[in-house]
């Protein structure tokens, strides 16, 4: 791995691919596996860096693509890097933008996820690419070829072009601990054909972010500047055996420092997917899961093999009144927590639970005030940190089995 970086394996889960362990970076030791908290635009939203720390949080990621349109990379360099920028002084990542070539392209406006169901029926892609020549339809705001991507902003409708270099570029310039090779995420029910042309590209676009990546970091050694960040691949394949496993022959066989699984899955069988890369990509590699989905999409990405992973659903619930107990998520704005003086979760040690009512959070969202989503927030990310440091704690234990059942058991019961 780069300088500044390493990655150490602690314990594994017995007959599983799922292990305990630490990664290294320049900024500081991350105790793996472990939850990552989204900071989109250089804040986890409602959030100070201090209340972020709170809830356990080891490490940030941000995304490209925002923080190059605003307030564009060059100002947060400028600023020290996006972790001295936002105030954190822990390790970052920031993701590659390639997974707006998804939301801004043939998904734009869908509202569509990474998972899809799989009784989807065929006839619902309406707007998703039936072929190799249609490619991404011209009502989108991206256009996509083998060079790169252009868009518009969705912002002014100004327009932008990304290649793999140029988003190498721009996260060099960012300065996140991790970064990532720009790569293509395909909608989750586009076909096969197409899956395998966004791989494809995905893979040569990887190749040519390391080599730029390899460029840069020499250069700036160059100039004793001596920045450190790691790089990883990212895997793709959608939902397809034969596909992932590919991919995963291909970016496995390059000198990146890690490793992302990115693109779609069939809903409740993530884990098959992720165990299919995870078999094949080196053990003695990190490896990041992006864009996460529930509560038991945690327990299968551990038990098969991942050690980092990211998602923006605490936080967007959070907002929504949506929150997370051991018991399953409740919605705080329903009348019957109105007068319910108990705590949020009796189980939670966060700030929000040791300090605030069922009901005075269910007046705080009907009244419309701010600090809800502060209080909100700050619980729903130390459900998701505290319930992934217990699955550490339960893999060096050697118990990680037990506490899965016993905790999915429990958190059905809602």
């Amino acid at each position: 791995m780069q300088d500044g970086f390493s990655f150490k394996i602690e314990k594994k889960i017995s007959h599983h691919l799922g292990r305990a362990g630490v990664l290294r970076t320049p900024h500081g030791e991350i105790e793996t596996p472990a939850f990552v908290s989204v900071g989109t635009k250089a804040t986890v939203k409602a959030l100070t860096p201090e209340q972020l720390k709170s809830t356990g949080a080891q490490v940030v990621l941000a995304n490209t693509f925002h923080l190059y349109l605003e307030p564009g990379e060059k100002t947060v360099q400028r600023g020290g890097g996006v972790g001295k920028f936002m105030g954190w002084n822990g390790p970052t990542m920031t993701d590659s933008g390639g997974f707006q070539v998804f939301s801004l392209g043939a998904a734009f406006g869908l509202r569509q996820s990474k998972i899809v169901n799989k009784t989807h029926h065929p006839a619902s892609r309406t707007r998703h690419p039936s072929s190799i020549e249609e490619g991404i339809r011209s009502e989108t705001l991206v256009k996509i070829d083998d060079d790169g991507v252009s868009f518009r902003s969705p912002y002014n409708g100004s327009q932008h072009r990304f290649t793999p270099e140029r988003s190498i570029e721009i996260q060099h310039a960012l300065g996140a601990d991790i970064i990532f090779a720009f790569d293509e995420c395909a909608p989750p029910d586009a076909l096969k054909e197409y899956q395998r042309h966004a791989m494809a590209r995905t893979h040569r676009w990887a190749e040519r972010s390391l080599q730029n990546h390899k460029d840069l970091s020499a250069y700036s050694h160059e100039l004793a500047r001596k920045k450190s960040q790691a790089l990883f691949g990212i895997v793709q394949g959608g939902r397809h055996e034969d596909l992932r496993k590919e991919s995963a022959r291909v970016i496995g066989g390059w000198e990146f420092d890690g490793f992302g699984i990115g693109g779609s899955f069939d809903k409740g069988d993530m884990g098959t997917a992720v165990r299919w890369v995870n078999e094949i990509l080196s053990e003695e590699k990190p490896r990041h899961l992006l864009g996460i989905g529930g509560v038991p999409d945690l327990f299968s990405a551990v038990e098969n093999g991942c050690d980092t992973f990211d998602c923006v659903a605490p936080t967007r619930e959070a907002r929504t009144g949506s929150l997370y107990t051991r018991k399953g998520r409740i919605n705080i704005t329903n009348a019957r927590f109105r007068k319910d003086f108990s705590p949020l979760d009796k189980e939670c040690e966060c700030y929000t639970c040791k300090n605030f009512t069922r009901a005075y959070l269910a007046h705080l969202f009907r009244s419309r005030e701010l600090l809800a989503y502060s209080l909100a927030s700050i619980h729903n990310l130390s459900f998701f940190i505290m319930l992934v440091k217990n699955m550490r704690q339960a893999i060096l234990d050697g118990k990680f089995v037990k506490f899965k059942e016993e905790f999915l058991h429990q958190y059905a019961q809602v």
